[in-house]
């Protein structure tokens, strides 16, 4: 994930001024730029130095002027993206359309040196600012012909790409999704102790749900010549519904009968105070009888939103879940057989499996 720079404003053909004119700036996008491009680096002029040479390089100003290096026949732009001459030098690559009388920009972050130009499809950004941009404008399209109605979303904007794109990179895309939840984040907290991650109270029927989600990532070849291998790492998922500004959440995990003890256990930032042997349980160590084997508590205050309270995996001594599968070719058809079963040691209490099979270069 990249970080973006955006800018939106209007423009009437007649008298060519910005109406609408929002800018958002991330200034640790910029110290990233300086470190990913070093002596290539552009750096950013002022918004309106920008916006003046994006209008120019776009002909929405000074059109009736022959430029050599914008209007010449040997340069033919088949995509939206743009080079942008600045005093400091050319910013590349700016993403830049119109859509209903609005101009949509974003610059990407390139996390490589900018001479040579690397090709389009190795910046990753650009997809990522092409779909922030669409959502902006799928946002604000229905208002185009009601000033006040535009000028209104305006407004709300900025505030939801502080959801959308918090600190230069996309989280979410889909602006019109956000704007329900635009008073939440209006909302300042109003007791000292509530913590920064805690954006905001909850009301109602305190609830807490829990879910574990385990993976296998296992190579079996039914072979008694060659030894199966496998991995099992996990991660708690919690959302706290709780009233309070700062509510303390206690949560217990316990181990099956013979269960193997947990390992390599990463806690969320919320968690107030764990026992250092819990951390210190590495994978790396051979398991011996110092080993921690519990209990497993994690006292936290939680975030308002859904979060992973831990990661953690597991050195388990048999493959959890043993499989086959045998792929047939017929004529133009290719039949896959898959079997699964549990090993006899473990219990089947979870909500659902999926198993996956990777076809390499395929």
């Amino acid at each position: 994930l990249v970080g973006m720079i955006f800018w939106v404003g209007k423009d009437e053909s007649s008298t060519k001024t910005l109406l609408f004119p929002c800018y958002r700036r991330y200034p640790t996008v910029e110290v990233r730029a300086e470190t990913f491009n070093g002596s290539t680096h552009v750096p950013l002029p002022s918004d309106s130095a920008f916006l003046k040479a994006l209008l120019f390089e776009l002909r929405l100003i000074d059109d009736h002027i022959f430029v050599e290096h914008r209007d010449t026949c040997t340069r033919i732009n088949h995509s939206s993206v743009y080079s942008v001459r600045t005093e400091g030098g050319d910013l590349w690559p700016v993403l830049a359309f119109q859509k209903r009388g609005l101009i949509y920009a974003c610059l990407p972050l390139v996390e490589e040196t900018l001479e040579p130009r690397p090709p389009l499809l190795t910046v990753s950004g650009l997809s990522q600012g092409l779909a922030l941009l669409l959502g902006i404008a799928d946002y604000l399209s229905p208002s185009c012909k009601n000033e006040a109605e535009m000028t209104a979303k305006i407004g709300q904007l900025r505030n939801l790409l502080i959801q959308a794109c918090p600190l230069g990179t996309p989280l979410n895309t889909n602006i019109r999704s956000l704007n329900s939840s635009f008073d939440d984040i209006q909302e300042m907290p109003t007791d000292e102790n509530q913590p920064a991650w805690r954006s905001n109270t909850y009301k109602g029927k305190p609830q807490v749900n829990v879910c574990i989600t385990e993976k296998v990532k296992s190579m079996q070849y039914d072979k008694r010549d060659v030894v199966d291998t496998w991995q099992v790492y996990g991660a708690v998922n919690c959302k706290c519904d709780i009233e309070g500004s700062a509510p303390n959440v206690t949560l217990s995990l316990n181990l099956p009968t013979n269960g193997p003890p947990l390992q390599d256990i990463v806690v969320h930032h919320c968690v107030t105070s764990v026992d250092p042997a819990m951390l210190m349980s590495s994978s790396v160590e051979p398991l011996d009888d110092s080993v921690y084997n519990g209990p497993y508590k994690f006292p936290f205050v939680p975030p308002s939103d859904s979060f992973n309270l831990c990661y953690y995996t597991s050195q388990v001594p048999v493959p959890p879940i043993l499989g086959c599968y045998q792929l047939i070719e017929e004529g133009s058809q290719l039949k896959i057989t898959v079997n699964l079963k549990l090993h006899e040691s473990i219990k089947n209490s979870f909500e659902y499996c999926e198993a996956r099979i990777p076809f390499f270069n395929r």
